[in-house]
């Protein structure tokens, strides 16, 4: 069933023989440390890291998969944050008892890698991030201090990448790990937006509200492949051939630049929608409750073709998402590309038609979705597949 929090097993036998393909794998993945700082995106890792042991616990192949805590010591604090209720073992406490251990938030480090490679435990690299862009903004704008050295971990067995990080990162992430990458389907489950929707308005669906709207833009801000200006473009266009339609432009993620860049300040100047006080730029706010009390409709904009989390949340909950996702057209309201234009028009076309079947909207957007559950029969397999191949492919 999905999203079933069954308890996992880590029986006690002897580890997998390098040499082949075998039945009853014992998977664990990585979700970071508690001592690590809180971020957005380190949250995005611990949910796909969640997501991701559901698929593989479905896979025919796998006896186990389990959560791993890399931090230090088993100290009887509480495990990381927004696990979903799932059992998160500390490394020290399964490193004797796993085949698998796939690297997917933190970096498991040289010493432990060593520990592992001795065992025959087989270490995979997942990546579902911007690594490369991370990369050059890192060197480009942050820096870093004289004589840092930088860990880059080469022995991996396998390298995997969702889509959208294949698509910016691939060929850096295959020359600097020494390994081809390949492309793993991406994971999510509704269970953790669930979970956060208890005891809000109607579970937090959508329900069609009074005109004119209040959209929303939910882009994180961190790098330029998700930036909040095209929607602020869309909205402000719409704004400008159909005023009564919207009642306000709320733009989350804008700590830091939205009340003190002075080039931003600059350009939101020139909008109507601002000059008008119909648009505010606030913090960081749980998607899910942001939604359901303050949200008509979602504008999004991202160089990647993949979809993000939050579109997939907004899309089950059946709240209109305008969108220029080519791979996802059968979701949201899609517009091409960066056209602001087009985006204004299906903006404003989205606003005049959703509530007239808003109900069939969010069941053909489930439905859409469902190519991404953990339960997909095909994801599995492809899942299952990987790991056959890994486990005929000696130890690196």
């Amino acid at each position: 069933m999905r999203g079933e929090l069954d308890a996992p097993v880590l029986p006690d036998f002897p580890a997998t023989a390098r040499g082949g393909p075998r039945s009853g794998l014992r998977v664990g993945i990585t979700l970071g440390a508690r001592d690590e700082p809180e971020s957005q995106a380190a949250q995005g890792m611990r949910h796909s890291a969640v997501f991701l042991r559901l698929a593989l616990q479905a896979a025919a192949n796998v006896q186990s998969a389990v959560l791993v805590d890399l931090g230090a010591a088993a100290d009887g604090t509480d495990p990381l944050p927004d696990a979903g209720g799932q059992p998160v073992f500390l490394f020290d406490e399964v490193r004797d008892r796993l085949d698998v251990l796939i690297e997917l938030g933190g970096q498991v480090g040289a010493q432990r890698t060593e520990y592992l490679k001795r065992r025959g435990t087989r270490l995979v690299s997942y990546n579902c991030g911007g690594e490369y862009v991370n990369a050059v903004q890192s060197v480009l704008f942050a820096g870093s201090p004289a004589g840092r050295e930088l860990f880059i971990n080469q022995r991996y067995d396998a390298v995997w990448i969702t889509p959208r990080a294949a698509e910016s990162s691939r060929g850096f992430l295959e020359v600097l790990r020494h390994r081809r990458a390949d492309v793993v389907p991406l994971v999510w489950d509704p269970m953790l937006l669930e979970a956060r929707c208890q005891g809000l308005r109607a579970g937090g669906l959508y329900r069609p509200r009074q005109s004119p709207a209040r959209l929303s833009v939910m882009e994180p801000n961190r790098d330029l492949l998700r930036f909040c200006l095209v929607p602020v473009l869309i909205a402000e266009q719409a704004y400008r051939w159909r005023p009564e339609a919207l009642r306000a432009l709320q733009v989350m993620h804008c700590e830091g630049f939205g009340a003190a860049n002075e080039d931003f300040i600059a350009l939101m100047r020139h909008l109507d929608l601002v000059r008008e006080r119909k648009a505010c730029f606030v913090g960081s706010h749980d998607p899910a409750v942001f939604l359901a009390e303050r949200t008509d409709a979602v504008i999004s904009h991202q160089w990647q073709d993949t979809p993000d989390e939050f579109h997939l949340e907004a899309c089950w909950q059946g709240y209109p998402l305008v969108h220029n996702l080519a791979s996802c057209r059968d979701l949201g309201y899609y517009y091409p590309r960066d056209e602001v234009q087009r985006g204004a028009q299906v903006l404003l076309e989205a606003l005049a038609g959703h509530d007239r079947a808003w109900e069939a909207y969010r069941e053909r957007q489930r439905r859409g979705i469902e190519r991404y559950l953990p339960d997909n029969p095909e994801l599995v397999l492809a899942y299952a597949g990987l790991l056959d191949e890994l486990m005929l492919c000696p130890l690196h």
